[in-house]
């Protein structure tokens, strides 16, 4: 398939800030290439670049260098085309918290120029669709933080896109409320709808990504569909927290079965070559030393040992 017929398409993308000696490469040369119909991950802790690439493929920042294609348009010389084939629904998007879910989408409807008879219907149709019907009528200023979340993604589909940007949707959601908006980014995706998908939570790649994107200070570190990206890691990985005071022997005594790898803090992680068989090993080699095992744990491979991998640290909030 041609560059100009996928959904979203980055080469080399860059966006500098500040001048002279204090210029900060918040994005330094980011490829994208993004399938039609594929919901795609992009992963990184706070200000790895994330936001700041989503914001040039939506055409909100002009980027410093590079090239971008998104429903088939240049994000620079055919914006307004790109912002008319596109849905975004942003981590900091405001809404009027004085008017109703109902006012939001027809004055949204209004604005793509939808047809004056379709503005009640299609309201009425992505409230039902958003399970906010029933508060429709009520200002937005009551609403929960994830009522408020999924009216947002209702107003960014009334022009029914064919690609859309969700930026770390579900921050700040309680786990029903997460679990709910997961469901309806898999319903639009069914409908055929191209997602990009920027987030914080491993899990929430995990589950709803066919590839992924892992970003960080600015450059894609790693790329690839979760499956094939956790069997790159190879071996589980097995956290012990023992006494601080027995750290360094403890270290030592680790790396003997495996590569010793990133860990939350007052742990230490190591990966075992030999498997899970190997954990009673591990065991009797410490006690044998002295040292007090206080907590162990074997994790099979997963995203946040390939972030660890690919970064030497692991994601805040890998475990949420």
């Amino acid at each position: 398939m041609s560059e100009t017929a996928l959904p979203i398409v980055a080469e080399g993308l860059q966006r500098y800030f500040g001048s002279g000696d204090n210029i900060v490469k918040a994005v330094d040369g980011v490829d994208l290439q993004i399938q039609p119909g594929e919901i795609f991950g992009f992963l990184g802790p706070n200000g790895a670049g994330k936001s700041t690439t989503v914001r040039m493929l939506t055409t909100l920042l002009r980027p410093t260098g590079g090239k971008g294609r998104v429903a088939g348009f240049d994000i620079v010389s055919e914006a307004d085309s790109v912002r008319r084939n596109i849905g975004v629904a942003l981590q900091d998007a405001a809404i009027d918290p004085l008017m109703t879910g109902t006012e939001l989408l027809r004055l949204q409807a209004v604005l793509y120029g939808l047809p004056k008879a379709q503005h009640h219907q299609r309201a009425g149709e992505l409230l039902e669709r958003v399970g906010l019907t029933a508060a429709g009528g009520r200002r937005v200023g009551t609403y929960s933080g994830g009522m408020r979340r999924r009216l947002d993604l209702a107003l960014s589909l009334i022009h029914e896109p064919s690609v859309l940007f969700l930026d770390e949707p579900t921050t700040g959601l309680d786990p029903m409320s997460r679990i709910s908006l997961w469901e309806e980014i898999r319903r639009l995706n069914n409908d055929g709808t191209t997602v990009l998908l920027t987030t914080q939570y491993l899990e929430e790649a995990d589950q709803l990504a066919e590839r992924i994107a892992i970003i960080d200070h600015g450059v894609i570190v790693r790329k690839g569909r979760p499956t094939e990206l956790k069997a790159e890691v190879g071996s589980p990985t097995l956290f012990v927290t023992v006494d601080e005071s027995t750290h360094q022997i403890a270290t030592g005594l680790l790396a003997k079965f495996g590569e010793l790898r990133p860990s939350p803090e007052g742990s230490l992680g190591v990966g075992l070559h030999e498997g899970p068989s190997a954990v009673s090993n591990v065991v009797r080699e410490l006690d044998d030393a002295g040292i007090t095992v206080r907590n162990l744990e074997l994790r099979e491979p997963s995203l946040d040992d390939v972030f660890a991998e690919a970064t030497g640290y692991r994601l805040e909030g890998a475990e949420s």
